[in-house]
């Protein structure tokens, strides 16, 4: 007698998947290895153009001749124009010598390093762009924005504007006190539910400019205290920190009663939705305007893991914010050289 049971198919998915992932970290590790010789190429030319132009010997001529002497040669290359020469030069003399950025500029593209070397204006600025270029896998494009909306100069305004919060908790770390969202093209005067649905609409632009560590959690995320519900704006959990992120949207100016709102969300996600293994959570208010004196008193005495943060729905201009990131330093250079003094 014929069994009327069907032989079960083993399912082999989980077991695809970890082969499809081994086929596919193999294949990065090879276009990084392809990278890295491409750069060390373009650097071991430019060394040799610059001895050659320091030496009086090479010239405009020269070059555009040497152009195409390797075009001739190798039919179809590609990278070697004369502008594209006068850039291993100038990349050559950028970072020769030191022995902190040379590495750096061997795991990103030779496009987003022109970006970089375009665009930074100190060691600092370039060292910064290298690491999150590298850590995010950037293309140019998402480079490109990046660099134009100044996120270098709004990080350290951050960083120098709130030592003692970020030294409360680590977890701070991943969050910033302003925010570029001009890709949301939402009207001038927008209501909450707008902006809200203009992140949901964008998200992964939402997700560059926050971090590529945030995964999203939910929208109007439900939390129950009591008999009552309450909804978080966006819910977001953070890889690298390992907690949940809830973010509370605000139109108009930050009022200290939003943190109050604020940190009772951050107490609700930490008894009844955190995980065990999870950091505790953090939160941060995004509102379009913030006093910052006003929000100084708000978190003076908080010990909850919270930030104020400003939205623009423009990109800014970055010379402004060039400038205020001077002020704040020499302002601390200020306040170190009198250190000590007495009167």
């Amino acid at each position: 007698m014929k069994s009327d049971v069907k032989k079960r198919v083993p399912d082999n998915t989980a077991a695809f998947e970890e082969v499809v992932s081994i086929i596919e970290h193999a294949r990065e590790n090879a276009f990084r290895a392809v990278n890295r010789e491409l750069i060390s190429m373009y650097w071991e030319i430019g060394h040799y153009i610059s001895d050659k132009v320091t030496a009086g010997s090479w010239g405009k001529s020269v070059v555009q001749e040497f152009s195409r002497f390797i075009q001739s040669h190798f039919a179809g290359i590609k990278g070697f124009s004369p502008q594209n020469i006068w850039r291993m030069k100038q990349f050559y003399e950028t970072y020769a010598g030191n022995e902190k950025l040379s590495p750096l500029v061997r795991e990103i593209s030779w496009t987003n390093n022109i970006l970089i070397m375009m665009a930074a204006k100190s060691d600092e600025e370039r060292e910064f762009y290298l690491l999150l270029s590298s850590k995010n896998n950037y293309s140019k494009r998402e480079l490109e924005r990046q660099i134009d909306s100044g996120l270098y100069e709004r990080t350290m305004i951050f960083s120098e504007k709130n030592q003692m919060f970020l030294s409360r908790n680590a977890g701070l770390t991943a969050l910033r006190d302003s925010y570029v969202l001009e890709f949301l093209d939402v009207p001038e005067h927008h209501r909450e539910k707008e902006l809200r649905k203009a992140i949901i609409a964008n998200l992964r632009d939402f997700i560059l400019e926050f971090g590529r560590d945030f995964t999203f959690v939910g929208e109007e995320y439900r939390v129950q205290v009591g008999n009552t519900d309450f909804n978080i704006d966006l819910l977001f959990y953070n890889r690298e920190l390992s907690c949940l992120v809830a973010i509370e949207l605000k139109i108009g100016r930050f009022k200290p009663e939003h943190l109050g709102q604020l940190e009772f969300y951050l107490e609700a996600l930490d008894r009844d939705v955190r995980k065990p293994s999870e950091n505790p959570s953090v939160g941060l208010i995004l509102c379009a305007r913030k006093d910052d004196e006003v929000v100084e008193y708000a978190l003076s005495r908080t010990m909850s893991p919270a930030l104020i943060a400003e939205y623009q729905t423009h990109l800014p201009q970055k010379s402004l914010l060039e400038n205020k990131l001077r002020e704040l330093r020499e302002l601390a250079e200020g306040l170190e050289d009198g250190e000590g003094v007495s009167e």
